[in-house]
């Protein structure tokens, strides 16, 4: 099975829409639209899911920087997502392990 990451197309693509897209290149297993937390709009990119690896690369191939809604796919395969320590994730502003700056005393 193969992740394929979409990203650069309309805010107003619906997850059909989206699988639509990749359907004639063969099965598509999942079609997700990725959606801010806080508002649950649209990114503006998602991921597709495809059993088949040859059809998955077929899809690419066709498919990166064609129009869509008057804007240029980018479509490649998905990489790891990469954890770049943002709130929650035990690496915020204050971690300065490894760093040559140390956190200030307050001032009271």
């Amino acid at each position: 099975m193969k992740k394929i990451f979409v990203g650069n197309f309309s805010f107003s693509l619906s997850e059909d829409e989206l699988r639509s897209l990749f359907a004639p290149f063969g099965a598509v297993d999942s079609a997700t639209v990725v959606t801010d937390r806080a508002t649950g709009r649209s990114r503006g990119f998602g991921f597709v899911e495809m059993p088949n690896n040859d059809e998955a690369e077929k899809a690419i191939t066709a498919l990166n920087g064609k129009d869509s809604g008057g804007r240029a796919l980018t479509v490649n395969e998905a990489r790891p997502k990469v954890d770049r320590g943002g709130r929650g994730g035990g690496g915020g502003r204050d971690d300065y392990s490894g760093h040559a700056r140390q956190p200030r005393e307050p001032r009271w």
